[in-house]
C-alpha cells in the first residue's frame, strides 16, 4: 500500500469522523426545533411520542397569546446590535492608542487591562448596580448598554491586530493632513475589518445570549429582553415545555442565521490576535 493509497484513507475515515461529529453536535438543535413543534400532550408523555402526524404550530401560538415575544425580541436585537457597534468603535480606539502612539506608562496601561480579564464578572455586579441606581437607569436599557461600550478582551484583540499594520500609512495620513480621528476612521477601521467582523460575532452572540444582568436591572416586562422575558413564562409547579421549546427555537434563529452568513469569519478568530506584539 502506497502513500498515496494510505494518504486517502485517512482523509476519508477523517471526513467519516468529522461528519459524525456534526451530526452529533447538531442532535440537541434538531430535539429543540421538533419539540417546539409536538403539541405539550405529546411532548410530556414517557417516552415522548415525536410523529410527523403530531406536528404543528400549537406551541408557537400559545406563545405569542401569552407573552410579549415580538417586543422582546425586539428589544433583544436592539440592545445586542447597539452593544456591537458601540463596543467595536471603542474597542478599535483603545486598540489604536496602545499599538500606535507612544506615551509614559502605554505598557502598565495595557497590562492592567488584560488584568481585568482575569476578575470574574459577578464581582462587579453589586458595584456597577449601585452606581446604575445612583444615576437613576435601572430598569432601562441603558443599564444593560453602558456598562459594556468597552470590553477588555476586545482592546486586546484590536491592539494585536493594529500593531501589525504598517505605521506608513499613518504617517502618510498625517503628511496629506488629516487629523488623528480622521486617520482612525479613514484608515485603521477599514484596515481592520476582519479583526472587527470576529469581534463583532462573539460580541453580538454574547449579548443576545445574556441573561443574567438584564435579569437584575429590568423590572417592566415591556423592557424585557427576549431571554428575560422566556423565563417568565414558567408557572411555579407547572412547566410548559412546549412553550418554552418554542421560545427557545425563535431564540436560537438569529444565531443560526449568524453562523451560516459570518461563519468564514468565525474561522480567522483563530488567528487574529496572534501577532506577537
Amino acid at each position: 500500500m502506497n502513500g498515496r493509497t494510505l494518504r486517502i484513507i485517512f482523509v476519508f475515515i477523517a471526513y467519516a469522523v468529522l461528519t459524525l461529529w456534526a451530526i452529533f453536535s447538531l442532535m440537541p438543535l434538531v430535539w429543540l426545533f421538533i419539540s417546539a413543534l409536538t403539541p405539550q400532550d405529546f411532548l410530556m408523555r414517557i417516552p415522548p411520542i415525536i410523529r410527523l402526524s403530531n406536528i404543528s404550530l400549537a406551541n408557537f401560538q400559545e406563545l405569542f397569546s401569552r407573552g410579549q415575544i415580538i417586543r422582546w425580541f425586539v428589544n433583544s436585537f436592539y440592545i445586542a446590535a447597539s452593544v456591537t457597534l458601540l463596543q467595536l468603535f471603542f474597542d478599535a480606539l483603545g486598540g489604536y492608542v496602545l499599538a500606535k502612539k507612544d506615551f509614559p506608562g502605554r505598557k502598565w496601561i495595557f497590562a492592567a487591562i488584560i488584568g481585568t480579564m482575569m476578575i470574574p464578572p459577578q464581582v462587579t455586579l453589586v458595584p456597577t448596580f449601585l452606581i446604575l441606581s445612583k444615576a437613576h437607569l435601572i430598569d432601562s436599557h441603558l443599564a444593560i448598554i453602558l456598562p459594556q461600550l468597552v470590553g477588555a478582551f476586545g482592546i486586546f484583540m484590536m491592539r494585536q491586530y493594529i500593531s501589525s499594520l504598517p505605521s506608513e500609512l499613518l504617517d502618510a495620513a498625517r503628511i496629506d493632513g488629516a487629523s488623528e480621528f480622521l486617520t482612525f476612521t479613514r484608515i485603521i477601521l477599514p484596515l481592520t475589518g476582519p479583526a472587527l467582523a470576529v469581534l463583532g460575532i462573539f460580541i453580538f452572540v454574547a449579548n443576545w445570549n445574556s441573561f443574567l444582568w438584564p435579569l437584575i436591572v429590568l423590572n417592566s416586562p415591556a423592557k424585557f429582553t427576549l431571554q428575560v422575558g422566556l423565563s417568565t413564562l414558567q408557572d411555579q409547579y407547572v412547566t410548559d415545555y412546549g412553550i418554552l421549546m418554542a421560545g427557545a427555537a425563535i431564540a436560537a434563529i438569529p444565531m443560526i442565521v449568524v453562523f451560516f452568513a459570518f461563519g468564514k469569519h468565525m474561522t480567522k478568530g483563530l488567528t487574529v490576535g496572534a501577532i506577537k506584539g
